[in-house]
């Protein structure tokens, strides 16, 4: 799936990934590829990218995650 994870004047992660744990107001949760579509907001965690390559952390303090269509963006610092 494509993930793209960004602030206003930073791109924090871009490309492909087989998944995203993130935590929201419920729990922590991960994002497979054909999730079903949502929109909600991340608390302060440390969202994980896994891609084929790598594993990549992005520490976060609030953001907004937009599921759909197996593209996932990641609005940081909203």
């Amino acid at each position: 799936m494509s993930v793209k994870v960004y602030a206003p004047f930073k791109v924090y992660f871009e490309g492909e990934a087989y998944s995203i744990t993130a935590v929201n107001e419920t729990g922590p949760f991960d994002v497979l590829p054909h999730h079903h579509n949502f929109l909600c907001m991340l608390v302060p965690c440390d969202l994980v990218i896994t891609t084929p390559e790598e594993v990549k952390t992005v520490k976060i303090a609030r953001a907004l995650m937009h599921v759909k269509a197996e593209k996932v963006t990641v609005f940081v610092d909203v």
